[in-house]
């Protein structure tokens, strides 16, 4: 059977999803994360230590692994690991996406870059120091605006300032986030519009739509904390093409050729906008929500396709399906969830995931960037599927206490 390496660092939701996948298909797994398992000695080919926060080295530990495992293909499954996975299978000679298209993908700065080169429609942008006085610089901005972290994932230091006083108080709370790991950042035009999200798989250069997802709730700002996925999309047919082929020119812009594509985009009278482009699947526990053909999931397409195996379909089901990323109920430490019982008693709902633990500190947007927990629907119509996540969440209480 092939064998299939799978970048996993321990910190991701993703995991169980993968490893189920490759466990269908029969392929052979070796996971790969940051930090050794206490299992990797009595597993040698299943269990596979690389350094992620150096991709070269990473290649050199991967290399030397198979050269006593063969690996047919390499899968990164979040922002970071999918610019490993690229540069492991340049030194592998696997098929994939190329390491400057990965770190394209990765880094705003330069997606922009490219974006505008090629002329695809998104915000207008500048990379400014962040050692440069905020006050000086806050008078030459044009507002609206939006300040962004050339790196962090998931909305994270994403913020949107109206005024020079509100740009001085956003570049104070991104040098904070930051922490000194960056030592420049964006300042974005804001674009108003409807937000939707695109998950898409490339072969070959072609870019199949997986999905296009509405985001219901308005993302205006200050913050950029994402709640409700709702599929199929409510707008226009004519409008969804244009948002596809907006997120095709935007991959063959990026010179990405292969593997998932995850793409936000919104549109107004002008029409669409790429927001952001990621060389990667749907983040956290959302993929759960699709379904293609009879009942695959979107990471066993994924890792069917890496491998060169036959893809029964990627036609998703006709249901509407939605996910909720629960909303960070505020700052504090978690002391319990009350209500879980009746949020999945809820018509349509199939299952509420409380991934928060009591103990656990959670920490609001901007500065934080993990859930606490996501609702699962499905049903006939993309209107009843949002009622019901909406519903489900009215009936769950965090209780806080104090950080």
């Amino acid at each position: 059977m092939p064998r299939l390496l799978l970048l996993l660092p321990t910190t991701t939701y993703r995991t169980a999803a993968f490893v189920d996948a490759a466990r269908r298909i029969g392929a052979d797994l070796t996971v790969a994360s940051e930090q050794p398992s206490t299992l990797e000695a009595a597993n040698p080919a299943g269990l596979l230590t690389l350094d992620f926060q150096h991709p070269e080295r990473a290649a050199d530990q991967a290399h030397d692994f198979a050269r006593r495992s063969p690996i047919d293909a390499v899968v990164g499954v979040d922002d970071d690991t999918a610019v490993v996975a690229s540069v492991v299978a340049a030194r592998l000679r696997l098929p994939g996406n190329s390491v400057e298209a990965s770190q394209a993908a990765r880094n705003k700065h330069k997606q922009r870059e490219l974006l505008a080169k090629h002329r695809v429609p998104a915000p207008q942008f500048a990379l400014h120091p962040l050692a440069r006085d905020p006050q000086e610089l806050a008078r030459s901005i044009t507002y609206p605006c939006v300040l962004k972290p050339l790196h962090l994932s998931a909305s994270r230091g994403v913020i949107r300032a109206d005024s020079p006083a509100g740009f001085v108080a956003a570049h104070a709370r991104l040098v904070a986030i930051l922490g000194g790991c960056d030592t420049e950042f964006l300042v974005e035009d804001f674009v108003p519009g409807y937000e939707v999200a695109l998950e898409g798989l490339l072969v070959n250069r072609r870019l199949h739509v997986l999905a296009i997802f509405d985001k219901p709730d308005p993302l205006d700002g200050p913050f950029f904390e994402e709640t409700i996925y709702v599929t199929p999309s409510r707008a226009p047919a004519g409008l969804q093409k244009t948002i596809a082929a907006c997120a095709e020119r935007a991959t063959r812009a990026l010179g990405l050729v292969e593997g998932p594509v995850h793409a936000e985009l919104r549109y107004n009278e002008r029409g669409p906008w790429l927001i952001e482009l990621a060389a990667r699947p749907i983040g956290g526990r959302c993929s759960a929500v699709l379904r293609f053909g009879e009942g695959v999931t979107l990471e066993e397409l994924i890792l069917r396709h890496a491998l060169g195996m036959p893809i029964p379909s990627l036609v998703r089901e006709q249901a509407a399906a939605g996910v909720m990323m629960i909303p960070i109920p505020g700052a504090g430490v978690l002391r319990e969830v009350r209500g879980v019982a009746d949020a999945k008693a809820v018509p349509l709902v199939e299952d509420v995931q409380i991934t928060a633990h009591p103990g656990e500190r959670l920490v609001p947007f901007p500065e934080g960037s993990r859930y606490p927990g996501f609702i699962f629907a499905r049903g006939e119509r993309p209107s009843a599927v949002e009622a019901a996540l909406r519903e489900s969440h009215r009936r769950l209480t965090f209780t806080l206490d104090a950080a």
